[in-house]
């Protein structure tokens, strides 16, 4: 990484800034979970090699030659080597799964021309959020190739397209009661529930149950990393039933238990 910088985003930041912690390495690729602290900001940089940048949760606002676009849930951005951008992170923090291969062990040919490419939601956004995150730690290098590039290649024919209001109402309705069902949405925005849950998921990536689980996952993360709460009353504040709740669902969208997210913090406190 060259010329990559962070700096606190607000007054009254406190603490660590970000984690970079190294989870399967192979010759020619490394892949890690980065996260960022809430309102942190990442100064511009370049990678040396290509790096794809999979969503797992938060937000931020990610600056390229392209413009400055949010992003806030489940998508792909594809650098290429030496293209430039900086991220300002949002309220919730921001976590990602980075894939940073040579060229060369990818295919050059396979590269998209651009700089950058963002795919925001959408098929691409369902895949790298889903069977592609899922399997980084499983897969073998040639398996690990070989779906990088399927999901590249099926990345690429998905059309750029601007989100409908409706769905960004319906996600704004569910970051405020993340227990409101599909019935209860269709019902406020005079559509038919099983319509809702299908287009949704069609052009965010996601389910709006899945979307409600991940606020709740989001707002717990948060708070284990930032705060000293205990996490029966953080499990209570973001949203679940109960501790054995919040538990559950970690496990199911991150494959991790809360223990080990606030594991993360001693981890940023390290990379000072």
């Amino acid at each position: 990484m060259k010329g990559a910088g962070l700096v606190a985003g607000a007054p009254g930041w406190y603490g660590p800034v970000k984690m970079d912690q190294f989870l399967r390495s192979f010759s020619g690729v490394r892949i890690r979970r980065v996260v960022d602290h809430s309102l942190a900001q990442v100064a511009e940089h370049a990678h040396d090699w290509p790096v794809l940048s999979l969503f797992v949760l938060g937000g931020y606002s990610n600056t390229t030659e392209l413009g400055e676009a949010r992003i806030d849930g489940p998508s792909a951005v594809l650098y290429r080597a030496g293209a430039p951008h900086s991220n300002r992170i949002g309220p919730a923090g921001f976590e990602q799964i980075e894939i940073e291969f040579d060229p060369d062990w990818l295919g050059r040919p396979l590269l998209p021309d651009a700089p950058v490419s963002r795919w925001l939601g959408g098929p691409a956004g369902e895949e790298a959020q889903g069977p592609l995150a899922a399997g980084l730690q499983a897969f073998d290098s040639v398996a690990l190739r070989d779906r990088l590039r399927g999901f590249i290649r099926r990345a690429s024919q998905q059309p750029v397209t601007s989100r409908a209001a409706w769905t960004c109402r319906v996600e704004q309705r569910l970051r405020d009661r993340p227990a409101l069902r599909v019935r209860d949405l269709a019902a406020e925005a005079g559509l038919h529930p099983a319509w809702l849950g299908s287009a949704y998921r069609r052009a965010t990536g996601e389910s709006p149950s899945r979307a409600a689980a991940r606020f709740r996952v989001e707002a717990a993360a948060r708070l284990l990393r930032e705060t000293d709460q205990p996490p029966a009353q953080i499990a209570a504040e973001a949203g679940f039933c109960d501790q054995s709740h919040m538990i559950r669902t970690f496990h199911r969208l991150l494959g991790r238990r809360p223990s080990a997210v606030r594991s993360d913090a001693a981890e940023m406190r390290q990379s000072l």
